[in-house]
């Protein structure tokens, strides 16, 4: 396996930066927007996101979490059960402009999940999806509305996001398996 860095932490950063502007610029400003990061490192993906927004607002932008784990369709294939982590959205939802925020955007099949999720706990105006890689390779008719940068892949490569916040850093790594036969 080899494991190259894609997104140093000064690329992240610029990333947000430009997702944060686009988030505002398309929903005419901060006023009706709540930030839902997916848990783990979307998270704090959302929270960097709503910083960037109150600095060029002046207006705060709730921000939350949301886990999935009990919406995914494989639930019942999976060998050990998910460790479930909160949910925890500080506002109403309804009529409100939702961004989800992901680390990495792959089959769609988690946001679909997301979105069911958030179509539990009230009416929001839109869904939008806000992602920090785009891998590709979408089984489902899911599509990114903020992306910060789009990584081609193949199936057996795998992308790695780290965070400060959970994994002591900022990167983006891809992981390559080593070909059969290669010495």
């Amino acid at each position: 396996m080899a494991e190259r860095t894609l997104l140093s932490p000064e690329d992240i950063r610029r990333a947000l930066v430009r997702i944060a502007h686009e988030i505002i610029e398309r929903n005419k400003g901060a006023g009706d927007i709540v930030l839902v990061g997916m848990q783990t490192r979307g998270v704090p993906l959302a929270k960097r996101l709503a910083a960037s927004i109150q600095e060029f607002e002046d207006l705060p932008v709730p921000t939350g979490s949301l886990d999935i784990s009990l919406y995914r369709d494989d639930l019942s294939r999976l060998p050990l059960k998910p460790l479930v982590h909160p949910t925890d959205i500080p506002v109403d939802i309804t009529d409100k402009h939702i961004v989800l925020v992901d680390d990495v955007f792959y089959t769609g099949r988690s946001i679909r999940a997301a979105m069911d999720a958030i179509m539990d706990l009230g009416r929001p105006r839109t869904i939008q999806l806000a992602v920090l890689v785009d891998r590709g390779h979408r089984e489902l008719p899911i599509r990114a509305d903020y992306v910060g940068k789009n990584i081609p892949t193949s199936r057996s490569e795998e992308i790695k996001v780290y965070v400060t916040e959970v994994d002591g850093e900022d990167k983006v790594t891809i992981i390559t398996p080593d070909k059969e036969g290669a010495t």
